[in-house]
């Protein structure tokens, strides 16, 4: 009968030599020339994430070190011959001397004593005796204590090589034994250049946009792209194109994220939700649309500072150019904010549809300059009235401006408000150097007094100013004679000398003050424009919008007038 099973592609394509490695230039030079130099450290540590070489360049190590050549011959080389006992049998996953255990299964103190104590033995048919411990993060603190010893100063025919996707829950009485290489995830173009030349060999026809979605889902690893890959091959049955690759993968192509942003532009809440139920009926990933959406993003925010950074040979290259001009960069910014922000959030959701939809309301509602985007169409907004207007400290920005719409709809009693408002301290009539009866409140305002000298004047109130050849004697009334120290009312008396050219003395009394004094004008000032301010957020549309929708709410004296 014949065989059906068909090799997987990762483990067909896996590197036997490290010129087939791909994308670890750095750790092949680095382990090459020790290979070569015979210049060999005991024990080697590899990082990375996972499906990016760790576990393929310890088994080319194991072959470099026990080579024997075609011929038998052969001495340790940076090129193993592939041909010799020790290489076959190591690609086959059947050398004795080379030995492979996951930490992850065997990481009692047990396990790594057993393992230690089979290093003491020379190597039965290889050169070196090479043990891999995979994900060696997953070791017992008993179990690395065990290893400590001998893997400082292990036999010299055992090496040592230990990889991890986790370094850092690896002690670092570890680490210092080790040389360290730190693999790197692999580059979209990369793994799209290496996926081209497997299905060209397999003799696969595929669109190349297709091998750009299978690499960004593989996210660096290399393995992931070729399992992907694998699965795109039986899902199309034929050629592997964009389309069948974002049905499998559940993804979006980048047609819906461009009319999501032109939906936004157009502050077209409609089209917007229009969308979200079109990608819920093809059964698109939420979780992903929104790392798509944060991808295009940045790449738009990227070509508003650095043009060039687009590159011609990118498929939506063109709308992200026209994309960049259309929104600002103030908008850019936000937006990729909302997207990775939001993208936790989509468990928490109802369904992650309702949260993709909120996510992208939540867009147009906090849209620099936006009303809300309720309907379609953009009318430019109204600009804001020459009246006092607020900012409540739990609403966002773009929420807290309040609109013409706003001024014209709020109630009589604010417009009543602002009309019998007192004039502000600026349009006080200025007092120059006369010495008749002045204006004590807007003389108190232009004195050059501060601290508590100016909490004393603006507690105060004429009641009586004589003026005489000798200079003039101003009897004032306070409420607040704590504020009248004697060095506070030389004080005063100084800078009203210094404001009308001769001597002016100060007498200060105690009592009630029949009119209003400085401070008290200032309060009912303040505290009808709060009441106005209240007044007109109450009355703005978008956040009546806010209260009704999401259930908001402007929180109580939070208000303060500009």
């Amino acid at each position: 009968m014949e065989n059906m099973t068909a090799l997987a592609l990762a483990r067909s394509w896996r590197p036997k030599t490290f010129s087939q490695l791909v994308g670890q230039d750095h750790v092949v030079k680095a382990l090459t020339h020790a290979l070569d130099q015979g210049r060999l450290h005991h024990a080697w540590l590899f990082t990375g994430t996972r499906g990016v070489g760790k576990t393929t360049i310890a088994r080319i190590m194991a072959k470099a070190l026990n080579c024997t050549g075609a011929d038998g011959s052969g001495k340790m080389t940076s090129e193993p011959c592939g041909k010799c006992p020790a290489c076959m049998e190591i690609d086959a996953g059947r050398f004795v001397d080379y030995i492979e255990m996951d930490a992850a299964s065997n990481r009692g103190v047990d396990d790594i004593a057993a393992l230690l104590e089979k290093a003491a033995y020379a190597p039965s048919n290889g050169r070196y005796k090479v043990y891999m411990i995979d994900e060696v993060h997953m070791l017992t603190n008993h179990a690395f204590n065990a290893m400590l010893k001998t893997l400082e100063e292990p036999p010299e025919h055992v090496k040592f090589i230990l990889a991890t996707t986790d370094p850092q829950k690896i002690p670092v009485t570890i680490l210092s034994r080790c040389l360290q290489f730190n693999l790197k995830q692999m580059p979209v173009a990369l793994i799209v250049e290496h996926l081209e030349k497997v299905l060209a060999a397999e003799k696969v026809e595929y669109e190349v946009n297709a091998l750009r979605v299978l690499a960004k889902a593989a996210q660096g690893s290399m393995r992931d792209a070729l399992s992907l890959t694998d699965q795109a091959i039986a899902y199309a049955a034929g050629k592997v194109t964009e389309e069948s690759v974002r049905g499998m993968l559940g993804t979006l192509d980048d047609a819906y994220l461009i009319r999501i942003l032109d939906c936004l532009i157009a502050k077209d809440g409609a089209s917007l939700l229009a969308v979200a139920n079109e990608m819920g009926e093809r059964s698109m990933s939420f979780s992903l649309a929104l790392q798509d959406l944060s991808s295009l993003l940045q790449k738009i925010a990227a070509a508003q500072v650095v043009p060039e950074s687009v590159l011609d040979d990118w498929p939506e290259a063109g709308e992200i150019r026209r994309l960049a001009t259309q929104l600002t960069k103030e908008e850019a910014q936000l937006f990729y904010q909302i997207t990775i922000i939001s993208r936790p959030d989509l468990s928490l959701a109802p369904d992650e549809q309702t949260g993709f939809a909120m996510t992208l309301l939540r867009m147009l509602a906090f849209r620099p300059g936006s009303g809300g985007g309720g309907g379609g169409g953009s009318a430019p907004a109204p600009s804001a009235p020459p009246v006092n207007t607020a900012r409540p400290a739990s609403v966002p920005a773009p929420a807290a401006r309040a609109s013409a719409p706003a001024a014209k709809s709020a109630t009589p009693t604010a417009s009543k408000a602002v009309a019998s408002a007192p004039a502000p301290a600026a349009a006080a009539t200025p007092v120059g150097n006369s010495v008749d009866r002045p204006d004590w409140h807007g003389l108190i305002r232009q004195l050059p007094v501060k601290g508590l000298v100016q909490q004393l004047a603006f507690q105060t109130e004429l009641q009586d100013w004589t003026d005489s050849a000798a200079g003039v004697r101003a009897t004032i009334v306070t409420p607040m004679p704590q504020l009248a120290s004697e060095s506070s009312i030389a004080r005063l008396a100084e800078a009203l000398t210094a404001h009308f050219g001769k001597p002016v003395k100060i007498v200060i009394e105690k009592g009630e003050v029949e009119g209003k004094t400085v401070a008290k004008v200032d309060a009912q000032i303040h505290q009808e424009k709060r009441m106005n301010a209240e007044q007109m957020i109450a009355a703005d549309p978008f956040i009546q919008q806010l209260e009704k929708e999401f259930g908001a709410k402007v929180v109580g004296g939070s208000v303060k007038p500009l």
